[in-house]
């Protein structure tokens, strides 16, 4: 029988290698070009929501990911990338909003639904021009900045209520609570749409 040196010197793995590897306990993060393909669509469709106009998507589109980029090695949990990407969008367009105001520009539209209709094309555009997407975004524009976030993260882009709260840096019990009501405003801007459907 060979000895562990004469594993090695055959180019075997000797005892140290049958130790056993841990699992890891959380997700990669994965690499930058990947997680810009994976998360371009996410990244677009929030700024839009957030209020940020056709004319200055790219330049945001183009700070978030370079925001990301420079701050990605400082995420501590990998999990929850999808919740953090989202506060670096929310940030960087809440900044665009801020330097414009500064600049004495027009203000961006703020709801980000109004005239979805008339923009120029995007790279969701075929989705965009749906009518069932038109409704939902009409439906959206009904509630206040607070609730559509959050009935946003949640119903729209599937996050868990927990990365919702963290991503939009609130307490767990007020984002339940936000939902709940944002839900409930939702409901009745949609009856209140069947409505005036059935009355024309």
């Amino acid at each position: 029988m060979m000895a562990g040196s004469d594993l090695e010197a055959a180019g075997l793995p000797g005892n140290e290698a049958r130790e056993p590897v841990p699992a890891p306990t959380s997700a990669a993060v994965p690499p930058f070009k990947a997680l810009y393909r994976q998360y371009f669509d996410f990244v677009w469709s929030s700024a839009r929501r957030l209020g940020i106009e056709p004319s200055g998507m790219d330049d945001l589109i183009q700070e978030v990911f370079i925001a990301i980029h420079s701050k990605l090695h400082t995420l501590e949990n990998p999990d929850a990338l999808r919740s953090w990407i989202y506060s670096v969008v929310r940030r960087t367009a809440s900044n665009h909003r801020r330097a414009k105001r500064a600049r004495g520009e027009t203000r961006a539209d703020t709801t980000g639904f109004a005239n979805t209709a008339s923009t120029l094309p995007t790279p969701l555009q075929q989705t965009e021009r749906s009518a069932d997407v038109q409704l939902l975004m009409t439906l959206l524009g009904e509630l206040d900045e607070a609730k559509r976030e959050i009935f946003s993260l949640v119903e729209i882009e599937e996050l868990s209520v927990p990365d919702a709260a963290d991503a939009l840096g609130i307490p767990l019990n007020t984002a339940y609570s936000r939902l709940r009501s944002a839900r409930l405003g939702f409901e009745a801007a949609l009856a209140r749409h069947e409505a005036r459907n059935k009355g024309m």
